[in-house]
């Protein structure tokens, strides 16, 4: 623990998001610059617990499902950005995370509410700690590709490139063996590249980099793939059982619920996976100069359910310029304090 009286003697300072009325101009991501002493203070306010329910889910007797579902080495790592350690801090966090930069970014941070200090203190800025010490690593050249030094011979295919898929091949290739991911859509990432809009997690410098980082160390990438029953112009997954000595599927849930009510069959009425692939398809082919994608410019938009999918389409249709939007959300309005 560097600094024993530190969640005594600082605040929680959050890092800023960028202007609202800036960012709202634009799809680039909303996070503001590192302030590398801001960070080491906000560090220093880690209480090294006895027992960090920060780090684990299944060690937090109130709520088993807090806490960090990788076992981030979070104190640990806490630490060494508070001392300046930075590319130590890295080798900490990738020892549990294969991707920071994602969790960084977008992970809703059980960690933070099971952070001991949250008892009584707002909690240690865990996930702003995160996102510094990979974009610093990438910055300073620290995250390089790291092939296997030998080869199993064994021969895994994995059915998706979302998060479980792309953590998946890294691991299996870490250990030795030879890795194809196939993807249906036209780019890696699953929910990385199309279910979270570019605001929230850049494609071309934070998906795409790690993607080819992970191309770099031998890993095989198929897209606009398919893989079903090889009909229909899909991909038989007999065929890829065949031909391989383990098959891994890793596939998302893209089946929305819908709603059976009156009016759902009008027009205008979309899902909102529907909305946000497009949107993000387009930004990537054209910068939206292709009008493929469902746009809400002078629209008066309703957006119902308030979760994570939910805002992103809030944030989307903002950047459309839309006329007016209005959320439905099932639960209660959050205390004010």
């Amino acid at each position: 623990m560097g600094k024993v009286t530190g969640f005594k003697e600082h605040d929680r300072l959050s890092a800023p998001y960028r202007d609202p009325l800036e960012r709202l101009t634009d799809f680039d991501e909303i996070y503001t610059d590192h302030d590398s002493d801001r960070l080491a203070t906000q560090a220093s306010r880690c209480m090294d617990c006895g027992v960090p329910f920060c780090q684990s889910p299944d060690i937090n007797p109130l709520n088993a499902r807090s806490g960090c579902p990788i076992h981030n080495l979070i104190p640990e790592w806490n630490d060494l950005v508070y001392t300046g350690q930075w590319e130590d801090a890295l080798h900490r966090l990738h020892k549990t995370n294969n991707f920071p930069e994602f969790t960084g970014r977008v992970c809703p941070a059980p960690c933070e509410g099971s952070c001991v200090l949250g008892i009584n203190s707002p909690a240690v800025t865990i996930k702003n700690i995160e996102m510094a010490i990979i974009d610093r690593g990438f910055l300073e050249g620290w995250v390089k590709p790291n092939p296997p030094s030998s080869r199993t011979q064994k021969h895994v295919a994995i059915v998706g490139s979302g998060p479980a898929g792309l953590a998946a091949a890294a691991q299996l290739n870490s250990a030795g063996h030879q890795i194809t991911v196939y993807e249906r859509e036209d780019r890696i990432g699953g929910l990385l590249m199309y279910g979270i809009p570019n605001m929230k997690l850049d494609k071309k410098e934070v998906v795409n980099r790690r993607v080819e980082l992970l191309r770099q160390e031998g890993i095989e990438f198929i897209v606009n793939a398919d893989v079903g029953d090889g009909t229909n112009g899909t991909v038989a997954v007999s065929d890829i059982a065949s031909q391989t000595d383990a098959l891994l599927l890793t596939t998302g849930a893209t089946v929305p619920r819908d709603l059976k009510i009156p009016g759902r069959e009008l027009n205008g009425v979309h899902f909102a996976m529907d909305y946000l692939t497009a949107n993000t398809k387009s930004l990537l082919n054209s910068d939206l100069q292709d009008n493929q994608y469902i746009n809400a410019e002078g629209k008066d938009v309703i957006v119902i359910g308030g979760g994570d999918t939910g805002t992103d389409c809030l944030g989307t249709s903002l950047r459309h310029r839309c006329n007016s939007l209005t959320n439905f959300e099932l639960f209660p309005s959050p205390p004010s304090k």
